[in-house]
């Protein structure tokens, strides 16, 4: 079989286009995918370190910042591959000497009509990467967002879930995020106003609620909750039925709703021992026939 003479011409005009164009575009992208992984890496460490040092997120431990640097990277990078992907495709068909005119105009609308079919989406995304380079939240937490209470069970980027105290699950877009309240977040607080009646001696009142603050702090079963024990702060307001004492403590995150109730219970066998009235409503009944007064707290006239 005779070699045709210009193979050699041949073999190097299809080496030097298309062969030679299409590698050099998939080493460019090649080398761009790993330079943009690079950039990225640094840029999202560089703000969580940020955080760590200055923000909420110092109260993170090595392995959650590094979990969380992992998520944002990878959902950054990935996304900057497919762009650079779809351009190398886009380009290489071009090389092939396919019409790629009409496919991009294709790719432009549909383009557009996903880009305003995933705002919500890309904004529930966003948003998500905020929350985890500024740790609004973690696992655990009790928070309150878009009017929803409840322990975080589960976050990513996309998404929070709750459940709440009925043992209801609520799933809200990270996009319908715009004011967290986090009532777990390192140490919580006892805030209760506890009312007395107006002919109460108001020192004892103030001496009995700091005793029993300071017995519960000393609680071998309730030391390691309390933090600063339960005292009265002021007398908080004159109210129609009796004096109102604010009675506040620092109790370990999560820990204030167990501690205030068996606070308000240790009180009432207190102020009973103490002689220390909890006013309550009381009712006037005018008997128009003349009766007996009634019993309870009903006082007839």
């Amino acid at each position: 079989m005779e070699i045709p003479a210009d193979l050699p011409d041949r073999l190097l005009g299809v080496i030097a286009n298309p062969i030679l164009p299409i590698l050099v575009i998939i080493a460019i992208a090649g080398v761009l995918m790993r330079l943009i992984d690079q950039a990225v890496r640094r840029i999202v460490a560089a703000l969580f370190e940020r955080e760590v040092n200055e923000g909420t997120s110092r109260d993170l431990s090595a392995s959650e910042v590094a979990k969380r640097v992992d998520t944002l990277d990878g959902l950054v990078t990935r996304t900057i591959h497919v762009f650079i992907l779809l351009i190398a495709l886009v380009m290489i068909l071009g090389e092939l000497s396919f019409d790629i005119g009409p496919a991009v105009a294709g790719l432009g609308i549909v383009g557009i009509a996903v880009g305003f079919g995933a705002q919500s989406l890309v904004r529930d995304f966003f948003n998500g990467a905020l929350i985890l380079i500024e740790n609004q939240f973690s696992l655990g937490d009790v928070i309150t967002v878009a009017g929803i209470t409840g322990v975080v069970e589960d976050f990513s980027l996309r998404r929070t879930t709750l459940r709440d105290l009925s043992g209801v699950v609520h799933t809200v877009p990270n996009g319908e995020i715009a004011v967290t309240s986090n009532q777990t977040r390192s140490w919580s607080r006892v805030n209760e106003n506890i009312q007395v009646a107006y002919d109460t001696d108001m020192d004892r009142a103030i001496e009995v609620v700091n005793e029993v603050g300071r017995s519960l702090a000393q609680d071998p079963i309730w030391k390691d909750r309390v933090l600063e024990p339960p005292s009265v702060l002021r007398v908080n307001s004159l109210d129609e039925s009796g004096v109102t004492l604010k009675v506040i403590g620092s109790v370990r995150a999560s820990e204030q709703w167990a501690v205030a109730g068996e606070l308000r219970r240790r009180l009432l066998t207190a102020f009973a021992g103490a002689g220390i009235e909890i006013p309550f409503p009381h009712r006037v009944v005018i008997s128009r026939d003349g009766g007996a007064p009634a019993a309870g707290d009903e006082r007839a006239v």
